[in-house]
């Protein structure tokens, strides 16, 4: 079993391990085990036998969750998170194999442990430790994200439904958990103007909060703006594969997009895009490089001692540059 509860960005890096340990163990039972909301990151993937969820906002007692895993039986689990939550799963496993990262005294839980070099290396490696420490060779490094035919058949009636066929669409995905990492929504809204002379903007929403940050900037831009309909990941991304270029705050969809191919551009402010950026040879990182705190991890407004430079330094007219430069190098 492998262990890795969120968030989605964080799972589908997380996917690479799925591919090496089935390569290794093509006839072993593979599960994975995460939170609820993540598991459409998973979902169809063909490495996998099952995906074990668990809901701690609806209550999912931590007691249960590691009785059930301890009457599962596994041989081998690798907990790549490693909070205490899932160290204690571990090692009330039973498993005869516990491999996880020596952090603090989480590490007791593990026998097999893995030295975390997290400041060092992007999280897709991070991971694949996990695989290297088991002695294996790591076959693959390139996540996944299984979509189906269905989900293509409704991006393609969405399009035409909307009449964006044969026009240039540009995705917005104003968004994001943390505010820190969100770029300003009335630059978003200044540079949905600049595109719209000659593109068709598509704006991405997943929660209601985030539908309501969607509907004032396609008021803002206008006419040429309209929004996703409330879809799943799977979904979004079979509309973001039909646009022309993606924009986007570090989140989720940000991972989604270039996993499955999309031209990406994603706005990096507190995040080292270094180890948790896009990996793809047609996305972009954008950031204030002007800036010496880049990286600096924190999530809450309140914590910053330098004015959320990062964003608020972040002009749309520079943002625009870069994703026309961008957008000439990278054809759709």
């Amino acid at each position: 079993m492998i262990i890795k509860p969120g968030a989605i960005g964080d799972v589908l890096l997380s996917t690479p391990v799925i591919e090496n340990m089935r390569y290794h163990f093509p006839d072993a039972e593979i599960n994975f085990l995460t939170q609820s909301y993540c598991r459409e990151a998973l979902e169809g993937n063909p490495y996998l036998n099952r995906v074990l969820t668990y809901d701690i906002g609806k209550g999912d007692s931590s007691y249960c969750l590691i009785r059930n895993i301890h009457n599962q039986k596994y041989d081998l689990i690798l907990d790549l998170f490693g909070n205490p939550r899932t160290a204690i799963i571990v090692f009330n496993s039973d498993a005869r194999y516990r491999v996880g990262f020596r952090f603090k005294w989480r590490a007791l839980a593990y026998n097999i442990k893995v030295k975390p070099r997290g400041s060092e290396i992007h999280n897709i490696e991070f991971n694949l430790d996990a695989v290297r420490a088991l002695g294996l060779e790591v076959i693959s490094n390139k996540p996944k994200f299984y979509l189906n035919g269905v989900h293509k058949e409704f991006a393609d009636e969405f399009f035409k439904k909307n009449d964006l066929q044969g026009k240039q669409v540009i995705g917005f995905n104003p968004s994001g958990t943390w505010p820190t990492k969100v770029w300003n929504e009335e630059k978003w809204a200044e540079l949905g103007k600049m595109f719209s002379k000659d593109s068709r903007i598509l704006l991405f929403w997943g929660y209601d909060k985030e539908k309501e940050l969607a509907e004032r900037i396609k008021q803002a831009i206008g006419e040429s703006a309209i929004l996703i309909p409330e879809v799943n990941l799977k979904y979004m991304a079979a509309l973001i594969k039909k646009c022309r270029l993606f924009v986007t705050n570090d989140t989720g969809p940000m991972h989604a997009a270039w996993i499955s191919g999309a031209n990406t551009a994603a706005i990096f402010g507190p995040t080292n895009s270094n180890l948790q950026g896009p990996q793809s040879k047609n996305s972009l990182v954008i950031k204030n490089e002007s800036l010496s705190c880049l990286g600096c991890n924190l999530t809450q407004l309140s914590e910053c001692p330098n004015e959320h430079k990062c964003m608020n330094g972040l002009s749309s007219d520079a943002v625009y540059g870069k994703l026309l430069a961008f957008m000439k190098l990278n054809k759709h």
